[in-house]
Order: structure tokens, then C-alpha cells, then sequence
């Protein structure tokens, strides 16, 4: 195969993980919380782990690295504060420690809530939600993007400011507590241009030649007006002298009716994605006329999930564009912030897989290796290219990936697998007979603290420091701490802690077959909160039970009723790297009949109430309408096929979080689970409203205590919010539990919380109408 090479193609990303190899970043921020780092060491930390990302990716062959991509916490945060939005409530501790203050928009105090918290598109990491109102005043600050740039062209290095645009940043924000809910962010376009206007140029005063303004909100279905809002930000914003270049860049998706509205745009280049969903540009690229006289930045390489990339397939794409722009150059289709650090670090990967595997680090390698390519031709890479032939070979031929009785047994589903026998109403009426709960019941999601002595033992168990035999009389223990303390402070559905649980994917997948763990695959979700993605790699079982014997010791510990708590299909596959080799669908089928095992075999050992969480529903909606009936169809057989297995009697609780449910209200409706707990407290009980004005007609739980922040809420605050809560739920349909789990937060914060909120919750349950 040959390709028409072009001249000085180069090599290019738009972001890069931030943690470092060993996470330096999350130690040295947490200690900084802690008080055992000072703001210098931090800032001296993450400066060194900038310098040292930069220097080699220069060595492995990128011409222009991101800059501004680095962040402490959050990129759409640290946008808020280049462009001053900061929260009247935050105001004060900013302007006596901007570095506090940075922290306290993002984490809350005991004294102020911190910005609303949901999923960054269709991917996993969260992102800082900006509050706006018709009052605000945008004022620039462009210290930090500034002091990056010059960072890496002391270096000597070619560098890109990367920004998140500003119509993405209005689009994504929400309007600010007190202001009409149908105010829209939007309409402080023009306000916000002048101060973009004034971070270019202090770019271009800087020494920057190209500036990349981020525009994924663009490859959503968009109206008229919001298309209109975005060719006006770029005409503007194009016209200004005092600039750099510009390069406009979009991913996850195609651009669709934007294409055209950027391709006129008086910019200087686009950055599109060619893979997956997104791989609908090319045609639509060419459809629009190509991009004469500009730059295009053709990802070409997935971003977001670890399989090797093919490189003939990504060089026929490129050898297509090089008709289509003046100018072609490679990088990956968004950034690499959603992928591990490096492949090369795990050791303990069969080496058979470990060839399919291509981390940031990888796919950094395959970027310039394309690059070689484009500019001198296949014959620059002709070792690479038999390599990879062989490498996308052998997973396709591998045992791995296909194992005949799985798929036997999922083709044999049928419709009936996939429903209960008794409509809802019959089905509550033999739970209330079966568990006698209250009013207004109490439970919480699912993990406790993951106390400082539960961690060591862990690592001493990987190590060989302990016998297996210490190490479960230290998860006994735990989980007697965790019953004692539920029974103490009055919840009525205990959970039994998940203290033998590392993360609420990566503890199935360790036990299913066909998945694969990692040591050291971290990607950061939100803040300092890094996890480890399981691979997807082949056909998925269930050798044997997972969680049986855990949640029947801590039923024998009490004579209420501890919930059984699993994964559901959908999360398991959106907080794992997923096969790209067939259907997601497909995928989500052998994973729901593995997990149909676990919950049956709960019930069969005496477990009444069973818990599958979907926190990812919603976020691995697709970012086109079109697109989005197929998904949820497929999405919602997978949970009622995990679950529709049970006695009527049975409660079935799902669990979603951090997202906008909004859209999915019909599918939520239709996973038929009996009771939902929802992620409300930010939001001050929003989606309550939203299920009610649906007529959602199941039992219901808004979360009453935000466990993403150290802030302990007092119990007026949560006897508020069950109060509003109370607005929208009937009481007989009320659950009063948390935002999410508890694992993340200590117990000297859970302890008073739960116990505020259980005394809230009988507080109002006293309140409640007697009943006639």
C-alpha cells in the first residue's frame, strides 16, 4: 500500500494525562488539603510533571504540544476562572487565596456548596459545571493558560494553548442558583467574546502562534439559533488583528450541520475526529467542499478507548483528506486524558493481549508513526506496518475473544427473559408485606469509608505480607463496624459496607472472564479521584458467585435487611474499555447474563433486596438524538435481563448519579426497577421534579447529602431538601438516602451526616399526615 505524501506533516495532541506516572499530582493535592504540602511544593510538583510531559512527547516525535490542557482539578473550571465566573458564594475565599478558592469552587467548604458536578459528554470524567445568570460580569484572567505556554517555550518546544471555545462553555453551564430556570447561558455570548479576545492576544504576546478553541458541544443535534451564536463567536473572533492562528476543534462525534458553519468561519484550520461515530466527517468534509487555504487536524487515532490502532485503515482516511486541505496533519480524535499513562507498565498482561493494548504513551507513537508516513510515503514505515498486520491478526483469530458457549447462550434470549411476571403494583404490595418497612425509608448507597487499616491490608495481601485468612477477619470486622453503625443510627435497609470492593467495576471484571484488569491503567474521573478502567478483551462468564458470601455475613449479623449490591450491564461496560470489535449491544448481553447468575443466587441465599447500579445510563447516551433509540433499547434489555430473574417480592433498586436525566426519563421508566436513587442534592432536587412531571410511578430516592465534597450538611439543610423533595414524591414513594456511595469520604464525615440525615428523616416521617 502507498499513500500521496505530504509536505512536513506533523504530529500534534490536544491533551495528555495530568497525574504523572506514580499519580504525583493526586499525592501532592491531597497533601496540600491536608496541609502537609504547601501551595509552592504544589505548584513546583505539577511544573515538573509539565515539563516532563512535554519533553517527551518532543522526543517521541510531536511537533506541537497542548499546553493549558493541565489542570489541578478540572479544564471547563479553570475556564470559569479565565473568564471570572466565579459564584458570588465563592467570591470571598477567592480573593484571599485564589488557589482556595480554586479548590473551594471545586469542593465545597463547611460554609459554601461547591459547582455542580456531571459527565464530561458520553466519557467518564466529570467536569465542573459553570453558573451563570443575566448579572454576570465576565472579566479575563489569563495568568494560568499564559504561564503554561511560556513554560514550554522557555523548554525550547513548539507549543499549542489549548481552551475549552466559548460557545461550548456557555452551552455547557447552567444558570446560577436564584436565576430562572429557562435563563440560557448562551445569551452571554457577546458579553463573553471581548474576554476571549483578550486571552488571544495575551497568548499572542506570549509567544503563541496557534491557540486551539475546543467546540465539542458542536458535534451535539444543535438548533438554529445556537448554530447562528456559533458562526457569529467565530466570525468575531476571527475578524480580531491582535490574534493568533486559530484552529477550532471538535471530537467524540461528527459536526454535522456545524461542519459548514466553521468550515466558512474566517479561522485558521479544524481539528475533526475520524473515528468511530465520528468517522461520518470525511464524507460530510467533503460534501462541505474541504477546507481550501486552511490547516486540518485529522484524528485519526482513538482517543478514548486502548486498542491498537489499524494503521493502513487510518492511512487510506488520510490519504482521502490530503485532497481536501491545504495543510493535513495527525493526532489522536480527542484527548488522551481519557486513556491510561503507558501500556509498557503492565507487567502482568498476557503478552498475547498486551500487543492489542495501545495506552497515551502508545498512541502517542502511533501518531507520529502516521505522520512519518503522510509526509514521506509507506515506505517510511514498512517495519511498523507488518507489525501492526500481525498484531490486529492475532485478535482477531484469538480463543480469547470468542468463546462458543457464551454466545450460544446469549442467541438463545428470549422476550419473556427480559420481563417480570407481575406488574409493578403487584410486585410492591409483596414487598411492603415482605420487608415492613417505614415511611420514608432510610438506606444509603452502597460503600462505606475505606478505612486507612482496610487499605493496608489489601496491599499486604498483594504483597504476601498476610494469609488470605487475616485478610477476610479484617473485611469481618469492617462489615460488623458497618452493621453496628447502621443499626445504631437508625437506617432501616443496611448495605454491608464493600469493604473487600477496590472499584465498583474492576471487582466483577477481576472475576468474570473475558475482562482484564490493570496495575497501573489510572484515568482521573473527577479531581484527585483516578481509577482503572477493566479492559473488555473477550467473551464475558461468571466462573462462580461473587459477592454471595459477603452480603449473607452481614445479613447474619442483623435482622434487617441488607441490600445486595452489584454492577449493572451498562456501567459495566461504560467504566471499562469496551470491545470495538463487535455490537456494544452484544457486549452488554453476555455481561447481563453473568450478572443474572449473581443476583439469582442472592436471592436464593436470602437476600430481599438487591441493588444494580447504572450510574452510566445517561452518559453513554449518544450524542445524536438519531443515534439514541437503538442504544437505549439495547440498554435497558441488559438491566431488565440482569434483573428479571426474581420473585415478586424481591425489591429491585437501581442507583444513577451525576448526570442530566431529563432525557432518559422513558428509559429510566422503563428498566422497571422498583426503586431509583438518584444524585439530587446539588441540584437541589431537580430531576425530583422531572420524574414527577413524568409520572414516574415507581418508589423513588433523591439523594439528601452530596457525599463528592468534605461538607457536612446540617440537618436543616436536609430536612429542606426532603421537604422539597416531598413536593414531588408521595411519601409512600419516598426513599431518603445520599448522593452516591460513601467510599470516598472518611468517617468523620459520614458519621455525622448519616446521623443527621437519619434524625431528618424521622423528623419528617413524625410529620407525615396520619394515615386514615
Amino acid at each position: 500500500m502507498t499513500t500521496k505524501s505530504a509536505a512536513a506533516a506533523h504530529a500534534t495532541l490536544y491533551g495528555y494525562p495530568r497525574q504523572g506516572p506514580n499519580r504525583e499530582l493526586k499525592k501532592a493535592i491531597e497533601g496540600y488539603w491536608k496541609g502537609r504540602v504547601d501551595a509552592a511544593g504544589l505548584r513546583r510538583t505539577a511544573a515538573q510533571l509539565r515539563s516532563a510531559v512535554w519533553q517527551q512527547l518532543t522526543h517521541a516525535g510531536i511537533h506541537e504540544v497542548p499546553t493549558g490542557d493541565f489542570s489541578y482539578y478540572d479544564h471547563v473550571l479553570d475556564t470559569s476562572v479565565m473568564v471570572g465566573a466565579v459564584p458570588e458564594r465563592h467570591r470571598a475565599a477567592f480573593a484571599a487565596d485564589a488557589l482556595d478558592g480554586y479548590f473551594a469552587m471545586a469542593r465545597g467548604t463547611q460554609d459554601v456548596a461547591p459547582l455542580e458536578m456531571t459527565k464530561w459528554f458520553d466519557t467518564n470524567y466529570h467536569y465542573m459545571v459553570p453558573e451563570l445568570g443575566p448579572d454576570t460580569v465576565f472579566t479575563p484572567d489569563s495568568s494560568q493558560q499564559v504561564g503554561q505556554l511560556k513554560e514550554a517555550l522557555a523548554l525550547g518546544l513548539s507549543a499549542r494553548p489549548v481552551l475549552v471555545g466559548p460557545v461550548t462553555y456557555l452551552l455547557l453551564a447552567k444558570p446560577a442558583p436564584g436565576v430562572a430556570a429557562d435563563f440560557e447561558p448562551l445569551t452571554l455570548l457577546d458579553r463573553l467574546l471581548p474576554v476571549y479576545a483578550r486571552v488571544l492576544a495575551d497568548l499572542r504576546a506570549a509567544g503563541a502562534q496557534w491557540v486551539q478553541l475546543d467546540e465539542p458541544a458542536l458535534v451535539q443535534d444543535r438548533t438554529p439559533a445556537e448554530l447562528n451564536a456559533a458562526a457569529r463567536a467565530y466570525r468575531e473572533l476571527g475578524a480580531l488583528t491582535d490574534r493568533p492562528k486559530l484552529l477550532v476543534a471538535s471530537y467524540f462525534d461528527r459536526l454535522g450541520e456545524a461542519l459548514p458553519v466553521l468550515a466558512k468561519a474566517p479561522v485558521d484550520g479544524l481539528a475533526l475526529d475520524f473515528t468511530g461515530p465520528a468517522a461520518g466527517n470525511l464524507a460530510d468534509l467533503a460534501a462541505a467542499g474541504g477546507l481550501p487555504g486552511k490547516r486540518l487536524v485529522a484524528g485519526v487515532v482513538d482517543g478514548r478507548n486502548v486498542w491498537i490502532n489499524d494503521l493502513e485503515r487510518s492511512l487510506s482516511t488520510l490519504a482521502t483528506l490530503l485532497g481536501l486541505a491545504d495543510r493535513v496533519d495527525v493526532a489522536p480524535s480527542c484527548s488522551l486524558l481519557h486513556v491510561p499513562l503507558d501500556a509498557a507498565a503492565e507487567r502482568g498482561i498476557d503478552p498475547q493481549i498486551a500487543r492489542w493494548l495501545a495506552f497515551a504513551r502508545q498512541k502517542t507513537t502511533e501518531v507520529t508513526t502516521l505522520a512519518r508516513a503522510l509526509s514521506g510515503g509507506t515506505g517510511t514505515i514498512t517495519a511498523e506496518l507488518a507489525a501492526n498486520r500481525a498484531d490486529l491478526a492475532s485478535r482477531a483469530s484469538s480463543a480469547i475473544t470468542h468463546d462458543p458457549a457464551v454466545r450460544a447462550r446469549a442467541a438463545a434470549v428470549t422476550e419473556g427473559d427480559s420481563r417480570r411476571a407481575q406488574p409493578y403494583p403487584e410486585r410492591a404490595a409483596a414487598q411492603r408485606a415482605q420487608l415492613r418497612l417505614p415511611a420514608l425509608p432510610t438506606t444509603t448507597i452502597g460503600s462505606f469509608p475505606q478505612t486507612g487499616e482496610l487499605r493496608t491490608a489489601r496491599a499486604d495481601l498483594r504483597a504476601g505480607r498476610i494469609a488470605e485468612a487475616a485478610y477476610e477477619e479484617r473485611i469481618e470486622a469492617e462489615i460488623r463496624e458497618v452493621i453496628s453503625f447502621q443499626e445504631k443510627t437508625g437506617i432501616d435497609v443496611l448495605v454491608h459496607g464493600e469493604p473487600e470492593r477496590n472499584d465498583m467495576v474492576q471487582y466483577f471484571a477481576e472475576q468474570l472472564t473475558g475482562y482484564l484488569a490493570t496495575q497501573h491503567g489510572w484515568v482521573q474521573s473527577y479531581g484527585t479521584r483516578y481509577v482503572r478502567p477493566p479492559v473488555l478483551a473477550g467473551d464475558i462468564s461468571r466462573p462462580e458467585a461473587m459477592t454471595v458470601r459477603w452480603t449473607a455475613y452481614a445479613q447474619a449479623l442483623t435482622d434487617r435487611p441488607v441490600k445486595g449490591m452489584l454492577t449493572g450491564p451498562v456501567t459495566m461496560l461504560a467504566w471499562s474499555f469496551v470491545r470495538d470489535d463487535q455490537p456494544l449491544g452484544e457486549t452488554a448481553r453476555q455481561v447481563a447474563l453473568a450478572l443474572r447468575d449473581e443476583v439469582n443466587d442472592l436471592e436464593r441465599n436470602g437476600t430481599s433486596v438487591i441493588q444494580v447500579d447504572e450510574p452510566a445510563l445517561r452518559e453513554t447516551l449518544p450524542l445524536r438524538a438519531a443515534d439514541r433509540p437503538a442504544y437505549l433499547a439495547w440498554a435497558t434489555e441488559a438491566f431488565r435481563l440482569t434483573t428479571c430473574g426474581v420473585r415478586p417480592d424481591t425489591q429491585i433498586h437501581t442507583h444513577m448519579c451525576y448526570a442530566e436525566f431529563g432525557e432518559i426519563l422513558a428509559a429510566i421508566d422503563d428498566l422497571d426497577a422498583d426503586v431509583i436513587s438518584l444524585e439530587a442534592a446539588r441540584s437541589y432536587m431537580r430531576v425530583a421534579d422531572e420524574l414527577a412531571a413524568a409520572g414516574y410511578p415507581r418508589e423513588v430516592g433523591p439523594g439528601v447529602y452530596d457525599i463528592h465534597s468534605p461538607r457536612v450538611p446540617p440537618e436543616d439543610e436536609t430536612a429542606r431538601l426532603i421537604t422539597r423533595a416531598l413536593r414531588s414524591v408521595p411519601a409512600d414513594r419516598l426513599w431518603i438516602n445520599p448522593d452516591c456511595g460513601l467510599k470516598t469520604r472518611s468517617w468523620a464525615e459520614v458519621r455525622p451526616a448519616l446521623e443527621r440525615m437519619t434524625a431528618a428523616a424521622r423528623e419528617a416521617r413524625r410529620r407525615l399526615p396520619a394515615p386514615r
